[in-house]
């Protein structure tokens, strides 16, 4: 859990997406829209999809004090999920990830949105912000890429109440960040 006087739940709206903190209240609705097995076809865990496989995930994230229901702000409607993890004072690092976006919303812009939202946000108290993304999910891996995050290590990692697996570390500097904004 995340444990530090920064807020890593704040609510973070732009034109495309609206992210809340995630309450225990919005189980169903955010396991309705992750009942999609294309969703979680590349990610570490392929059986989200399935009810006792996204509770593990959802209890993770509730656990994690940094986790956000995102919805279409246009529409209102509930299109995935994401979280601030490992949060570290002493290196001023934290991690952004356990992102889904339901499939009609892939490629909208949207998860670039979320990222741009959340990476503002955390980069007012950190200098970095890492990504872990399953070594089999090449659809995160580019998109993280496209997004000017770096791949600077891999790992084993395991996943809230999962075994290990194999994930790809990305990682963004304030620096760079800032660079990529200045220079589309």
């Amino acid at each position: 859990m995340i444990n530090t006087a920064i807020n890593f739940q704040p609510i973070l709206q732009d034109a495309l997406v609206t992210a809340v903190p995630l309450q225990q209240t919005d189980l169903e609705l955010l396991f309705h829209a992750a009942s999609d097995p294309l969703i979680w076809e590349q990610h570490p865990n392929k059986n989200r999809y399935q009810r006792s496989e996204f509770a593990n995930y959802f209890k993770g994230a509730m656990e994690s004090g940094g986790a956000f229901l995102v919805k279409d702000t246009q529409t209102g409607a509930i299109i995935g999920s994401s979280r601030y993890s490992d949060y570290d004072a002493a290196t001023a690092t934290v991690a952004i990830g356990y992102t889904f976006f339901i499939r009609s919303h892939w490629g909208t812009g949207h998860n670039y949105a979320l990222k741009r939202l959340m990476l503002q946000h955390a980069f007012q108290w950190v200098d970095t912000v890492q990504f872990f993304i399953g070594a089999v999910n090449k659809r995160s891996q580019i998109s993280l890429e496209r997004f000017g995050a770096i791949k600077t290590g891999e790992q084993e990692l395991a996943y809230y109440g999962e075994a290990p697996k194999l994930d790809f570390v990305y990682s963004i500097t304030k620096e760079r960040w800032q660079q990529l904004l200045n220079n589309p």
